[in-house]
């Protein structure tokens, strides 16, 4: 087999990632690149070729399937690693049907009203802080879109409001690691593996009508989880409850305001709200990557041999700005039928928590332009500033004015 070309680092996918996307799904679909550990890995773009791998079992999550030093990431402790996105089935299918009886229809949708008396609030406390009759300001990601899906993750799993500050903390800590801070990250995993050892000790002595407290008998009786699952899971269901939904709510008020057109249009017939919320997660969707993955053998993705034990990363994101799967698609048409988008995955790992992501962005957007009709950006465009990461694309903050 003949050896690999050298990793491309390509840092226009922190600064330009929708023209890299473009460039290298005309020039090199399946492209070696240097991952966001520094490690090589491949990157599958076109969306055909993503869609595929999303559900080829030869590429498998078990980090086990690493070629030894090929992918470094981030170490968790077992108590925070064994989750579905290290496993593959029957592992990952015996978690994920304990877990999806958390969000079906029902339950997702008795969430509705206290996930829009959540947003109520967030908009009251924006509005409180307008001087008199004259112009407000704020920005919407601090104020709005990461206190909501926080609030909502925490509902769900029984955590105490007095800890709500902490997990934003936590979260935002791993999301963008501080170079100036290089402990910060290794303090927030101790911190956060003690809170959850404590809470499930709690729950245990005295159960809620909460997600984690039906998890926790699910491990007790039965034995269908082992402990180290069973802290892993709230850890991970925290996580990506709050990291794909304050930067999917971020991003699509951002793309609305770059589109007023489209915001007006939307304003005036709420009824197009749900389709609108495909469009965006087609548009920019907060998952640049999907889950890294490892060859189990030598297989060709895109007319490429990628070598077995290879880190594989499939592009979301370029996925949902592909012209042969969707026409035009640097373009935000609230009208287009965007279903089939792989912002939440495909096939096996598809998001677990799809429902509920889609329930807070229609919430968030629909609750938002209700109460300010005159919302507009408050900062010229380029002075916008994004999440540190190649793997997860979000706003640092959204300064709006109304």
């Amino acid at each position: 087999m003949a050896t690999p070309a050298q990793p491309e680092h390509l840092g226009g996918l922190m600064t330009d990632p929708y023209g890299t996307y473009a460039h290298l799904r005309e020039s090199a679909p399946v492209r070696r690149i240097a991952g966001p550990d520094g490690t090589p890995a491949w990157l599958v773009t076109r969306y055909a070729d993503v869609r595929a791998a999303l559900a080829d079992q030869r590429l498998s999550v078990d980090k086990r399937h690493a070629l030894p030093g090929s992918y470094r990431g981030f170490k968790l402790p077992p108590a925070l690693d064994a989750n579905m996105l290290n496993m593959d089935p029957p592992d990952h299918t015996r978690i994920r049907r304990l877990v999806v009886k958390a969000f079906t229809k029902h339950r997702v949708e008795s969430l509705r009203e206290p996930v829009r008396r959540t947003a109520d609030t967030l908009l009251d406390a924006i509005e409180a802080e307008r001087p008199g009759t004259g112009e407000g300001r704020a920005d919407l990601v601090a104020a709005y879109a990461a206190p909501l899906p926080i609030t909502t993750i925490c509902d769900l799993l029984g955590v105490p409001a007095d800890h709500r500050r902490d997990f934003t903390d936590w979260t935002d800590a791993l999301i963008a690691p501080d170079p100036a801070r290089p402990d910060r990250a290794k303090e927030t995993v101790v911190a956060m593996l003690g809170f959850y050892t404590a809470l499930i000790a709690d729950k245990r002595k005295e159960p809620g009508e909460d997600l984690l407290s039906d998890l926790i008998v699910a491990r007790d009786d039965g034995d269908r989880l082992s402990e180290d699952e069973l802290t892993s899971l709230a850890f991970l269901l925290h996580f990506a409850g709050y990291e794909n939904a304050v930067q999917l709510i971020g991003n699509a008020a951002l793309a609305l305001l770059r589109h007023p057109g489209q915001l007006a249009a939307l304003r005036a017939d709420p009824a197009r709200l749900p389709g609108a919320v495909e469009e965006f997660m087609r548009y920019d969707t907060s998952a640049v990557f999907s889950i890294r993955r490892f060859a189990r053998e030598d297989l060709t993705l895109g007319g490429v041999t990628v070598p077995a034990g290879e880190t594989v990363f499939l592009g979301l994101g370029s996925a949902g700005r592909d012209p042969e799967r969707f026409p035009d698609p640097d373009r935000l048409d609230l009208d287009r039928d965007a279903s089939g988008h792989l912002a939440l995955g495909h096939g096996i790992h598809h998001c677990v928590g799809a429902p509920l992501a889609r329930l807070e962005l229609t919430t968030a957007i629909g609750a938002l332009l209700e109460r300010f009709p005159n919302l507009a950006l408050g900062v010229p465009e380029g002075e916008l500033r994004w999440r540190p990461s190649m793997r997860a694309r979000g706003l640092l903050a959204l300064p709006v004015v109304f």
